[in-house]
C-alpha cells in the first residue's frame, strides 16, 4: 500500500576536525578521522510514489547527472533492498557542492532515514549496510553527532552528542576534487604525524583538543586551489581555538567556544568566499515535520 504521510527531514553536512591518512589498502586511502555534523543542511521531502524520481534544486544541482546523484542511487537501493514501490524525492541544496561538507553523501543518509520513516522499516543493520555502498561519508552521516571514521570511512565508532561547539566556515567559490586531491596528494610524497588519537584524548576541554585539528590532505588541497590556502590563513588570523579544513576541500572552518564569537569573526572576515556561522549538532534533533522550507521556496516535486 502507498503511504500516504510526507517526510520532511534535514541533511547536514559534516565537518573534519582531523583528517589523517593512515596508509592504503585494495587502491583505497585508509583514514582516521573526528568528524561533526553542522546545522548547515540541505532539505528533504519526501512521499511515497511508484518508482523513484528525484528532483534538486538550488545551488547548481539541478544539473548533477542521475549516475552521480547519491540521493538517487541510496532511494533506488533502498526500494531494491526493501521491496518498496518507490518515492517522489525533493532534495533543496543549502550544502555548498564540491567543498568536503559531505553534501552529497549526507543527502542520501537523509534519504535511507526518509525512507524509513515512510515505509517503517526498522533494520538499520539492512539500512547501513546500503550507506556503506554509496560514499566513504554516508555511514558516518547516518549516525550523526561527533564520530571517529576509519579505515574507508565505514568503520564508523559514535562518540554521542558533541559539546557546543561554533564554527565560521569559508567556502571558496572553487570546488576540489576528491579524486585530483588525492592524487596530489600521492604525488607530494610527504608523510604527517597523525592527529586524531590525540585530539580525541583532549576531546574534554577544546581549548586543548582544537589546536589539534589538521588534515593530511590541506597541502594537496592548497596546491590544486590557492583560495584553500587563503580561506584558512583568514580564519587563523580571527584567533580561533583551532581551524582547519574540511575533507578534501576547498572548505575551511575555525572553532570559537561562543556563538557571538563566531559571529564577530564572520563580521571581521573580508575574502571572497562565502561564510557561513554553524553549531555542532547531532543530527537527530532537528527532524521536522512541518512545512514547506529551503529558500522560501514552496514544495516541488
Amino acid at each position: 500500500m502507498m503511504p500516504m504521510k510526507t517526510v520532511r527531514v534535514n541533511a547536514y553536512a559534516k565537518l573534519n576536525l582531523t583528517l589523517d591518512i593512515t596508509g592504503a589498502e585494495g587502491g583505497y586511502h585508509m583514514l582516521d578521522s573526528l568528524a561533526v555534523t553542522v546545522d548547515i543542511a540541505d532539505k528533504l521531502v519526501v512521499r511515497g510514489g511508484k518508482g523513484v524520481r528525484v528532483r534538486m534544486y538550488g545551488m547548481g544541482s539541478e544539473s548533477i547527472p542521475p549516475e552521480k546523484n547519491n540521493a538517487l542511487r541510496a532511494a533506488e537501493a533502498f526500494c531494491a533492498r526493501f521491496g518498496c514501490a518507490g518515492a517522489e524525492i525533493a532534495v533543496y541544496k543549502n550544502i555548498p557542492i564540491g567543498a568536503g561538507l559531505g553534501g552529497s553523501s549526507t543527502d542520501a543518509a537523509a534519504t535511507l532515514l526518509a525512507l524509513a520513516d515512510l515505509y517503517g522499516i526498522a533494520d538499520m543493520g539492512g539500512i547501513k549496510s546500503l550507506a556503506e555502498g554509496l560514499g566513504s561519508d554516508t555511514v558516518a552521516l547516518l549516525a550523526g553527532g561527533l564520530v571517529r571514521m576509519r579505515g574507508r570511512g565505514e568503520c564508523v565508532e559514535k562518540l554521542g552528542a558533541p559539546p557546543e561547539m561554533w564554527f565560521l566556515v569559508l567556502c571558496p567559490r572553487a570546488g576540489v576534487s576528491t579524486a585530483a586531491c588525492y592524487a596530489e596528494y600521492d604525488r607530494q610524497g610527504v608523510r604527517y604525524e597523525p592527529r586524531t588519537e590525540r585530539a580525541l584524548s583532549a576531546f574534554s576541554d577544546l581549548r586543548f583538543a582544537a589546536p589539534l585539528f589538521g588534515n593530511h590532505l590541506y597541502a594537496a588541497a592548497a596546491a590544486l586551489e590557492p583560495s584553500v590556502r587563503e580561506a584558512l590563513v583568514s580564519l587563523r588570523a580571527l584567533s580561533p581555538l583551532g581551524a582547519g579544513m574540511t575533507g578534501s576541500g576547498s572548505a575551511c572552518y575555525a572553532l570559537f567556544p561562543t556563538r557571538e564569537l563566531a559571529e564577530w569573526a564572520k563580521s571581521r572576515y573580508r575574502g571572497n568566499c562565502r561564510a557561513f556561522v554553524a553549531r555542532a549538532v547531532s543530527g537527530k534533533e532537528e527532524k521536522r515535520s512541518g512545512g514547506p522550507f529551503a529558500l522560501g521556496e514552496e514544495e516541488r516535486f
